[in-house]
C-alpha cells in the first residue's frame, strides 16, 4: 500500500522530505546565529530573556509540522524506495552488500532525525519552564533553563541535521 502510494506521489514525497529538513535545520541556524546574537545586545535581562523565549516559541511552532512531515516522509521513502527488498531476502539474508550498506545508512538517518526530535521535545519543555519562570520574575533560573538550548541543544540539532541531509544526498546519488 505505501509502495503504491509512493509510486504515485514519489516527487511530492521527496520534495516534502527535503523541504522539511531544510526548514527545520535552516530555522535553527537562523535562530542560533542571527536571532540569538541579536538578543545578546538587549541590556535589560528580563527583556532579553522574554524576547529569546518568544523567538524560541515561534521557531518551535513553525518547525513542529515540518518535523512530523519529515518523519512521515522518511518512513514512506524507506519503504517506497525498496532499500530493504534490494538488500535482504525474506529470511533477512544479505543479497547485495552495497544495497545493504545503503539500507544501513537509512537507519542511521532515521536514528539521527529521531534523536533530533527527542532533543526538540526537551527544548520545548525547557523553554516552557523558562517562560513560566520569566513570568514569575525568577530571571536567574529562567536563564539556566534557556542557556543550554542556545549553547548546546540547537547546535547539536544543527550538526545532526546537516549530517542527515548529507546522508540523504549520498543515498540519492549512490
Amino acid at each position: 500500500m505505501i509502495q503504491d502510494f509512493f509510486g504515485t506521489y514519489r516527487l511530492e514525497i521527496v520534495y516534502l522530505h527535503i523541504i522539511s529538513a531544510v526548514i527545520w535545520v535552516g530555522g535553527m541556524i537562523t535562530f542560533r546565529y542571527a536571532a540569538h546574537q541579536s538578543f545578546q545586545s538587549i541590556e535589560d535581562p528580563r527583556m532579553r530573556l522574554t524576547r529569546a523565549s518568544h523567538a524560541l516559541k515561534r521557531l518551535f511552532i513553525i518547525v513542529a509540522p515540518f518535523i512530523i512531515i519529515l518523519l512521515t516522509t522518511a518512513i514512506m521513502l524507506s519503504i517506497g524506495l525498496g532499500f530493504r527488498d534490494a538488500a535482504v531476502d525474506n529470511n533477512g539474508n544479505v543479497i547485495d552488500s552495497h544495497r545493504y550498506y545503503l539500507y544501513s545508512i537509512i537507519h542511521v538517518k532515521e536514528s539521527i532525525w529521531t534523536i533530533m526530535s527527542v532533543n526538540y521535545i526537551f527544548m520545548v519543555f525547557l523553554r516552557n519552564k523558562a517562560q513560566k519562570l520569566i513570568q514569575t520574575g525568577d530571571l536567574q533560573e529562567a536563564k539556566k533553563r534557556l542557556s543550554p538550548i542556545a549553547k548546546y541543544m540547537v547546535p547539536l540539532n544543527i550538526v545532526l541535521g546537516l549530517i542527515a541531509i548529507f546522508l540523504g544526498v549520498y543515498l540519492r546519488t549512490s
